[in-house]
């Protein structure tokens, strides 16, 4: 009877997760995967024009929400330590660019957030989920793109209020490991 029921439930969680909710994230070591997306003004941005510059790529699930809203600013208040770095920050959420437009504006947000409408990157990047069996939404995950591309780390538990200071400390481990040693 238990098998049954567990059975049965991992069926309904299927249905109504999909199979978005198993697609895995690519692996640290591995290529990020390539995009183009409109960003909040409706300029496309694609992974190709970072090329040689480090990415904080952070999907979020919904603009002006609290946790989000959270998140965003504590990167907009740490930007300046993520250009000393020479760090670019990337948002991304499935909201439409007039959302976006209009968070970026609301919240200050001195850089991109980038419209995944069609949810094609949060599905590439492993991210996308039916939160209750609802809407498709990108989870809360960062990755941190190398310049040459490469994922060299993820966060897949992230704390809004904390997050963007967590990433500075990393990214410049990051940076001075891969520094050559003169």
């Amino acid at each position: 009877m238990v098998t049954r029921l567990a059975a049965t439930m991992l069926a309904f969680a299927l249905i109504a997760h999909g199979p978005t909710a198993w697609c895995a994230p690519p692996s640290t070591g591995a290529a990020a995967p390539a995009f183009s997306l409109p960003d909040q003004s409706g300029k496309r941005v694609s992974l190709a024009d970072q090329r040689g510059k480090w990415v904080v790529l952070y999907f979020y699930a919904k603009d002006n929400t609290p946790g989000c809203t959270t998140e965003a600013c504590d990167f907009r208040d740490n930007i300046f330590a993520f250009k000393e770095l020479g760090a670019v920050v990337l948002g991304v959420s499935v909201d439409d660019v007039n959302s976006h437009r209009q968070f970026a504006a609301d919240n200050h947000l001195p850089f991109t957030i980038l419209a995944d409408s069609d949810m094609q990157v949060a599905r590439q990047y492993g991210v996308l989920h039916k939160p209750l069996g609802l809407m498709e939404l990108a989870r809360r995950e960062t990755f941190i793109i190398d310049p040459q591309g490469l994922i060299v780390k993820h966060y897949r538990d992230v704390e809004p209020e904390k997050h963007s200071k967590q990433v500075l400390a990393d990214l410049k481990a990051l940076q001075a490991a891969a520094r050559p040693n003169h």
